[in-house]
């Protein structure tokens, strides 16, 4: 973390999350829902190209993916901001994950239980990387087949990356998930 200012004797701090997952699992809603400001986007609309690349099975109504970044701002407590920095999901375009991780102190993997295999890149990315991160099963109209155990037994996660529930398009629930995080990342530190 780094301390951005001081302000009555309160230093402020800020730290860098990456929102990271799959194509289609709700990395561009996460970050708008909870962003303060109007979030930057870089969405591009599918076309015919992808066609056999991209899996819309789930994602029925996409029409646009983000080809560069997503970015927006939180401010946790009057001395704690985050700047949050979603990447694209798709596999030609994890060429900029190593742009877009470098100084984050962690990461929310968003995953979509109902095809748990699209996020193995981004989990094996992070537990490589070493970078402190956690799991947030994103509940597609409210649903969540699986509980956080049988996630963790089935991406054979050790006990110490948190796995919660969330549902992307509620702030609540992304504001709880960088909770998670912040504190996650803070005991990673200590240890």
């Amino acid at each position: 973390m780094d301390f951005a200012s001081s302000d009555g004797g309160r230093a402020t701090t800020s730290a860098k999350i990456v929102v990271a997952g799959g194509f289609g699992v709700g990395k561009t809603t996460f970050v708008g829902a909870v962003s303060e400001i109007n979030p930057l986007r870089t969405e591009a609309v599918m076309t015919s190209a992808s066609a056999g690349i991209d899996d819309l099975t789930h994602t029925g109504g996409k029409t646009t993916t983000t080809v560069a970044m997503d970015f927006g701002r939180i401010t946790l407590d009057q001395d704690l901001i985050l700047y949050l920095f979603g990447t694209p999901g798709q596999d030609r375009f994890w060429f900029m994950w190593d742009d877009l991780v470098r100084g984050a102190i962690g990461a929310v993997v968003l995953v979509d239980t109902r095809r748990l295999a699209d996020c193995f890149p981004a989990v094996d990315y992070f537990e490589n990387s070493g970078l402190p991160f956690v799991i947030a099963l994103n509940g597609f109209d409210g649903h969540q087949p699986y509980t956080p155990e049988e996630v963790r037994e089935a991406l054979q996660i050790g006990p110490d990356a948190p796995i919660i529930t969330t549902d992307a398009r509620h702030r609540a629930d992304a504001k709880s998930a960088l909770i998670t995080l912040v504190e996650h990342a803070l005991m990673a530190r200590l240890r």
